[in-house]
């Protein structure tokens, strides 16, 4: 024990405490010694001793991703103190805690704390120093682990919503570019016709005529495959050539408009002003889906700007809590449409700001909307609504899932904590959602039922 006693008054953290107090360690405690690789404590089973280092090096490790390696995120060497201590409320340990070498402790069981708090209270005192300063590290580690690996399923699903628009800006200025040349030589091959007055003026009817595309959204693809069939028909009945019909079926022509116009011109003509105007047709259609793609990326970087309160000043101010969880919508799109998911929003124009912190408020919204999608099957429904009164604004994420246990439910909020596979989830999101919504002077709550879970956030209104 005299040995053990020289130890402790030696040691960095608690060899500043009386001499009694130490004495009750070393009567108390237990000697250990591990070799490097032994488990100290295991994330599967609760921790019940607390661990002072004599010497050695002890870490924490934590597996962050499906298929990487355990991160390690804390450790301790000779005169740390390590493990549960009095007052915390920690059960099982966030990773498992390892002897990275040869290491040697003197462990005080869970057990002795009320007498350890009775007959030690400088060591006390040392040792919730130690747990407030453990908790501040594990906080911010947490945090920092789940925006990386938020930001990583934001990337993923950004790079894919913004694949197909992308891709059809790329498809379509290489098309437009053959187009242009088509139709400037179809228009160059009109103009060297010799046409009449009448004949022009009938061209330039059916050009204003079919120049919007009529069938955007509108014709499927039996309907355009028999516009097309019946234009065919009809340039064949005329003696025309059929090269240009699929860009014509696309149009607002009709046969009406197509027979008009055959009544008013030259057989040599009706090909040219045909062949023209699929031409022309086409070059307008090709720069109007470039516009639509262009503006479709342009929207959805314009959300994650506003998702992520780039280039905004990290401070509380007005935050529109209806945009805020449009966007998130918005970024989130592409995960629900890969399950087929329906996500309805019910948010109120009039809804008021509140003053907060907005790129924050925004990972509650995308942590609660991502659990959601995660929990309802293939087709399932998902609805975000919004409401208010003259103190609150509440935001509520429904979703049509299996609903959780009541043990699931009473646990959902732990840090750690976790339903989804290993490397899917870091059990942080709802933990920090909470802590969030806390900071900002609210609360979350949640209901669940099977085929029904609801989770509730509800925070004050801006009286500024």
């Amino acid at each position: 024990m005299t040995d053990i006693l020289d130890r402790l008054i030696a040691h960095k953290t608690l060899g500043g405490a009386p001499r009694a107090e130490l004495e009750w360690i070393a009567e108390h405690g237990e000697l250990h010694h591990y070799q490097a690789g032994d488990l100290i404590a295991s994330k599967s089973v609760p921790v019940t001793q607390m661990v002072i280092l004599f010497s050695g090096h002890v870490a924490i490790h934590v597996a962050t991703a499906a298929g990487s390696a355990p991160r390690k995120i804390m450790e301790w060497r000779a005169g740390d103190v390590t493990g549960t201590l009095p007052y915390s409320r920690m059960t099982n340990p966030p990773g498992d805690n390892m002897a990275m070498e040869e290491s040697e402790s003197i462990n005080i069981h869970s057990n002795l704390f009320p007498e350890l708090i009775r007959n030690c209270p400088t060591v006390t005192a040392i040792l919730v120093h130690i747990m407030v300063d453990r908790a501040r590290h594990f906080t911010s580690t947490d945090w920092q682990d789940e925006k990386t690996m938020s930001l990583g399923r934001l990337a993923a699903g950004l790079a894919h919503e913004l694949n197909n628009p992308a891709s059809a800006v790329s498809r379509s200025a290489k098309l437009l570019g053959e187009a242009l040349i088509k139709s400037e030589e179809a228009a160059q091959a009109l103009g060297a016709a010799r046409i009449s007055d009448v004949e022009r003026a009938s061209i330039q009817a059916m050009r204003d005529e079919t120049l919007i595309p009529a069938t955007t959204g509108v014709f499927s693809a039996l309907e355009r495959s028999d516009r097309e069939d019946e234009i065919v028909t009809w340039l064949e009945d005329h003696g025309a050539d059929t090269s240009p019909s699929n860009a014509l079926a696309e149009t607002g022509i009709t046969l009406d408009s197509l027979d008009a116009l055959a009544e008013s011109v030259s057989p040599s003509t009706l090909d040219l002003a045909l062949r023209c105007m699929a031409a022309r047709y086409t070059t307008r259609s090709l720069a109007s889906d470039i516009e639509r793609a262009s503006t479709r990326i342009y929207d959805l970087v314009s959300a994650v700007k506003r998702f992520t309160y780039m280039d905004r000043a990290t401070v509380s101010e007005p935050a529109s809590v209806a945009q805020g969880v449009t966007d998130t919508v918005a970024v989130l799109a592409s995960k629900a449409r890969e399950k087929s998911v329906s996500v309805r929003l019910e948010i109120p124009e009039t809804l008021p700001s509140i003053r907060a912190f907005g790129g924050e408020l925004n990972q509650v919204w995308s942590n609660l909307l991502e659990n959601a999608l995660d929990a309802v099957p293939t087709s399932g429904q998902v609805v975000v609504s919004a409401s208010c009164n003259s103190e609150w604004v509440s935001v509520s994420v429904v979703d049509n899932g299996p609903g959780m246990t009541p043990e699931i439910r009473g646990r959902i909020f732990d840090p750690f904590f976790t339903t989804k596979p290993m490397g899917e989830g870091t059990g942080l999101g709802l933990d920090i959602s909470r802590r969030i919504v806390a900071r900002h002077g609210g609360q979350i709550e949640v209901e669940s039922e099977p085929g029904r879970t609801e989770f509730r956030v509800t925070l004050p209104r801006d009286r500024t």
